[in-house]
């Protein structure tokens, strides 16, 4: 079993001078993947006091026009 560390981009041996990659090439494409919004990580707001507002402001005027119709 090798306990070589290989290159998180494409699995070759790590050079010291780019670890945890193994070239420059290796290093640039991992910067451009962040910079890209490739690693980002998906979340989900809470909605806040404008989006409450909204949302009570919608259903209520819904709920009139659906009164209005019968």
């Amino acid at each position: 079993m090798s306990k070589t560390a290989k290159c998180t981009n494409c699995g070759k041996p790590v050079d010291l001078t780019y670890r945890p990659f193994c070239s420059k090439r290796c290093a640039d494409v991992d910067l451009s993947r962040w910079l890209g919004g490739k690693y980002a990580i998906p979340a989900v707001e809470p909605p806040d006091e404008w989006d409450m507002a909204s949302a009570v402001a919608e259903a209520t005027s819904k709920n009139e026009d659906d009164i209005t119709r019968h």
